[in-house]
Formats: structure tokens, C-alpha cells, sequence
């Protein structure tokens, strides 16, 4: 039988913070660096890389993004199936190109690839992850992956709401359930109690995001 899970605690989360607070900083500032300095190409791999990752492992999504990058601004979903499966990267190799071509040539149309001008139009940040969560033809997103490739690339203040942060959230009877909110208006509601959360035991809420994940996986990834 599996031992019984120890629930996170407050202390849990204070201790982890001041043990990993300045690995996870530097992590925040790799992402601010993306936004300072990233090519749209760059962007547009951080966004590929989240669509590998809905549903899958950071660590995946890094090995499918490496096999499949030399095809990612021009290759066809067949060239891409073929790579992730001859590097045994990624659990759907079919589904997932499928969706990067399907984005591609919406994002190809629609704003001629230019990432960064496109999410610079947005006056509101809540705007700008609709945008990338609701267009159908932006795919495999939702609104976790949409706050996970907005904080990736530097635009921060987006909650990433995944299984381990709400197992976190709900050891710590923020939320009553650890199944990750399904609409928006539950995401928004989860998120706002994560920052009010946040604020009440005085830790920066982009911090915490990345200290419930690291608690719950034993890295600062991304």
C-alpha cells in the first residue's frame, strides 16, 4: 500500500521559499530576459513548447521541442511526427504537430508571426490570455498554458494552476478541490484566492507559483 501523503503546510511553504528563493529569482529573470531580448521566433518556441506540455511534463515538452525544432517555422506535421517518434519524445506525436501547424498558420495570417507586437496590443493582460486561451485556432492552450507561455516569456502575474499547485492549494484549504478549474471563471476565481493567498503570507505570488511546483516536483523548472 502507498504510504500516506504528508499535506503541504504553511511552514512547508516558508521553509522551501527561503531555501530556493534565489534559484527561483534567477529562474523569474531568465523568463523577464525572454521578453527583454527574445526573437518572435523564440517566442513562438516558448509557445510550442507549452502546447507539447498540456497534459504531458515540462520534461517533455523539452525533449519533443528539441526534436522537432528544425521544423518548427516552416516543417509539415508528418516531418514532425516522424522526429518525436523516432526520439521516443513526446506520448502524442501525432495530436500535438497537428495542433503547432494549426497555430501556425492561424498566427501566420493573422499576425505575419509577429508575437511580440501582437501581445503588446493588449491593454489588459486578462485580455491578452483570453485571446490565447479562446481562439480556436490557437490550440491546446486553455488557460493554464496560456499563463504558463505568457510567465515562460516574462509576463508575469498569471497563476499556472496545474495538478500540483492545486494539490498545494488544497492542503492549505485555499480551494476545496485539487482538480484544476475547468472554465474561466473558475481559473479566475482560483487565481485571485492564490493572490490573495499570496499576499496574506507576504511571499510574491510568481514566487509562490514556482515554490507549490517545486514542492510538489523537487525542481524550479519552467
Amino acid at each position: 500500500m502507498r504510504p500516506k501523503r504528508k499535506p503541504v503546510s504553511l511552514e512547508d511553504i516558508r521553509a522551501t521559499h527561503r531555501a530556493r528563493k534565489k534559484e527561483i529569482r534567477a529562474r523569474l529573470n531568465q523568463f523577464h530576459d525572454v521578453w527583454r531580448h527574445g526573437s518572435d521566433d523564440q517566442l513562438w518556441e516558448e509557445l510550442v513548447f507549452c502546447i507539447f506540455t498540456a497534459g504531458a511534463s515540462a520534461r517533455m515538452g523539452f525533449r519533443a521541442v528539441e526534436a522537432v525544432r528544425p521544423f518548427l517555422l516552416h516543417g509539415k506535421r508528418e516531418e514532425m511526427t516522424l522526429a518525436l517518434r523516432t526520439a521516443g519524445a513526446h506520448r502524442f506525436p501525432v495530436e500535438r504537430p497537428g495542433y503547432i501547424v494549426v497555430t501556425r498558420n492561424y498566427l501566420r495570417e493573422h499576425c505575419d508571426m509577429a508575437l511580440r507586437e501582437k501581445l503588446q496590443s493588449f491593454a489588459d493582460p486578462i485580455e491578452r490570455r483570453d485571446w490565447l486561451a479562446r481562439e480556436k485556432q490557437i490550440k491546446g492552450l486553455g488557460y493554464k498554458e496560456s499563463s504558463h507561455f505568457l510567465r515562460n516569456i516574462g509576463l508575469m502575474g498569471h497563476a499556472i494552476l496545474d495538478k500540483h499547485v492545486m494539490s498545494c492549494l488544497t492542503d492549505l484549504q485555499v480551494v476545496d478541490s485539487p482538480k484544476p478549474p475547468a472554465t474561466r471563471t473558475r481559473y479566475l476565481a482560483t487565481e485571485e484566492r492564490l493572490r490573495s493567498f499570496a499576499r496574506e503570507i507576504k511571499i510574491d505570488f510568481d514566487e509562490l507559483d514556482l515554490v507549490l511546483w517545486s514542492m510538489k516536483t523537487g525542481e524550479v523548472l519552467k
